[in-house]
């Protein structure tokens, strides 16, 4: 567990699954070893001696203005999965949240940055055969967009069926909002357009008494995106607007007093932005 206070706001991570190195590969096309090693910034938090990357599945907690509100709700568990370390997964991450002081009653509104299946699958829970809502006080907010789209899709016969298993029991109880991608949670939370990784997808921004912060979403998936921010994953749908979008975003933020907080950055998971030549890197020590 780690927490960060951002004015008034709280907000905590709690991990899913977070700790073994793994191939660049899996993420990026052009991530081997030989190109990883070239960002020597990456080392020791976010990649190894030997180029391959640090990741983490988490989802964080944000308090504000009396409201709990969980951000992506990770993998989950029992969920078929084609990606073998994901399938059928047992983890304690409830007992992770309860352990915290953040039981799954207490929360109040469940954000999906998108609707990708390491960002939905707490949503609902296996009980008797049937998926229900883990958090059957929240309301569930899904991007407008990305639910038009993502409800459209077709399952085929070797599909993960993540809408079927993860979003639409919540629609079906009743419990979803469709929001905008500018929509207002709080006075100090609102939800920030970046698509491109999917259509609808949103970051998710924090301001406090001054103080700001952002949670990315997968607008980028691991550090050395800021570097090469150009890489796209295997996973973005549009990846000419991801790649404008990731831009934007690392302009905006360079050398600003702006806590960015990766969705998928392994520990620390929060920094700030730098510039570092033509392009840029994630700083894990505040700015002076």
């Amino acid at each position: 567990m780690k927490r960060w206070q951002i004015g008034k706001v709280r907000i905590t991570k709690i991990v899913e699954a977070d700790g073994r190195p793994t191939s660049g590969l899996f993420l990026f096309p052009e991530a081997d070893p030989e190109f990883v090693r070239r960002f020597a910034w990456l080392r020791p938090h976010f990649a190894t001696d030997e180029g391959k990357l640090y990741a983490s599945v988490h989802a964080f907690v944000i308090e504000s203005c009396g409201r709990r509100i969980i951000v992506d709700t990770c993998i989950g568990n029992d969920k078929p999965r084609r990606v073998k370390g994901w399938d059928r997964l047992q983890t304690p991450f409830l007992q992770r949240m309860a352990d915290a002081g953040l039981p799954a009653e207490s929360i109040d509104t469940v954000l999906c940055t998108h609707l990708h299946v390491d960002h939905v699958g707490w949503n609902t829970k296996l009980v008797d055969g049937r998926w229900v809502p883990t958090f059957p006080q929240a309301r569930y907010l899904f991007g407008r967009v990305e639910w038009a789209h993502w409800s459209a899709e077709p399952v085929g016969p070797d599909d993960d069926d993540i809408v079927g298993d993860s979003v639409r029991p919540i629609v079906d109880a009743g419990l979803a909002d469709l929001v905008e991608s500018d929509h207002r949670i709080t006075d100090e939370v609102w939800l920030e357009p970046t698509p491109g990784h999917t259509p609808g997808h949103v970051s998710v921004r924090i301001e406090s008494e001054g103080e700001r912060a952002i949670i990315t979403g997968d607008l980028m998936h691991h550090p050395i995106q800021c570097g090469a921010p150009d890489m796209c994953s295997h996973f973005d749908v549009d990846r000419d607007a991801a790649r404008s979008t990731r831009r934007d975003f690392l302009a905006r933020h360079a050398g600003e007093p702006v806590l960015v907080l990766g969705t998928h950055f392994a520990t620390p998971t929060g920094g700030w932005v730098v510039r570092d030549g033509e392009a840029w890197r994630f700083a894990v020590d505040p700015p002076r």
